[in-house]
C-alpha cells in the first residue's frame, strides 16, 4: 500500500489543502495523513512555536510511514513544501509534489495588486467576496513577530538540502501568487537534482492554489504524476 503526506503552509492547515486530500482519497486506496503542525490550525497559537518544532512533527509522521508503506508519497504546501523537499532529501520517497513551495517569499508587485482589489470590493460593497480577504482577515494580529522569524529560519534551513533531492518532482504555481514570486518556480528547476521534473504555473491562482480557480486541474495533474 502507498503512503501520502501532506503537510500544509505557515500560519495555515490541513484546510488548505483539503480539495486535493479530498480528491485523492475518493479516487486512490492510499494512507493519506494531513498532521497539523504545531501552533497551526484554524485557532493559531504561535507564539511559543519554533521553525524545528514544525519540521520534527511532519518528521515524526514520515518516520511511521516509512515502518508501514513501501512506497511513500510526499506532497507540499508553500512553507510546507520547504518542509517535504527537506524530507525528501533525508528519506528515500516515491515522489514528490511541490506546491507554490515557500523557497522565497513576498511579490511585492502581486501584493500591491491584491490590496488594490481589495479596496476595490470595498468600494463596491462586496468585500466579503474577496477570497483572499475572507482567507486572511482572521489572521490579522494573531500571528507574532517572532513566528514570521521562525518561518525565515525555516526557509534558510531547508533551502541547502533542495540540492539533495533526487526523487521525481512535480512543482506548481499560481503566476498572481503574492506570497511567493512565481519565478521561484525556476529557481527550483536548477536547484532540485531530480532528473525527472515537470513544471506548472497555473495563469489565474494565487498563492492558495489549493482552493483557487485552477483546483481541479491542480487535483487531476498531480494525481496523474503520481499515478504514472
Amino acid at each position: 500500500m502507498i503512503g501520502c503526506l501532506v503537510i500544509h503552509g505557515f500560519t495555515g492547515g490541513p484546510y488548505e489543502v483539503n480539495p486535493l486530500v479530498n480528491f485523492l482519497k475518493e479516487n486512490t486506496d492510499w494512507h493519506i495523513e494531513v498532521p497539523t503542525l504545531p501552533g497551526h490550525g484554524r485557532e493559531l497559537d504561535l507564539k511559543d512555536t519554533t521553525y524545528k518544532e514544525w519540521i520534527v512533527a511532519a518528521e515524526e509522521v514520515l518516520q511511521r510511514m516509512t515502518e508501514k508503506f513501501k512506497r511513500i508519497y510526499l506532497i507540499g504546501f508553500s512553507m510546507g513544501g520547504m518542509i517535504a523537499a527537506y524530507l525528501a532529501a533525508k528519506y528515500t520517497i516515491e515522489k514528490l509534489v511541490l506546491l507554490a513551495p515557500a523557497r522565497k517569499y513576498l511579490s511585492f508587485k502581486q501584493i500591491a495588486h491584491d490590496i488594490g482589489e481589495v479596496v476595490e470590493d470595498s468600494v463596491k460593497g462586496t468585500l466579503d467576496e474577496n477570497k483572499l480577504y475572507t482567507h486572511y482577515k482572521n489572521k490579522l494580529g494573531t500571528v507574532p513577530m517572532k513566528a514570521n522569524i521562525e518561518f525565515m529560519k525555516l526557509v534558510r534551513f531547508t533551502k541547502p538540502y533542495l540540492h539533495e533531492v533526487k526523487a521525481p518532482v512535480l512543482i506548481a504555481q499560481g503566476r498572481q501568487d503574492g506570497m511567493v514570486p512565481f519565478k521561484t518556480l525556476y529557481d527550483l528547476d536548477k536547484e532540485l537534482s531530480s532528473e525527472e521534473k515537470e513544471l506548472v504555473l497555473f495563469e489565474s491562482s494565487k498563492h492558495l492554489i489549493c482552493l483557487g480557480k485552477d483546483k481541479d486541474t491542480l487535483n487531476q495533474m498531480v494525481y496523474e504524476f503520481l499515478l504514472k
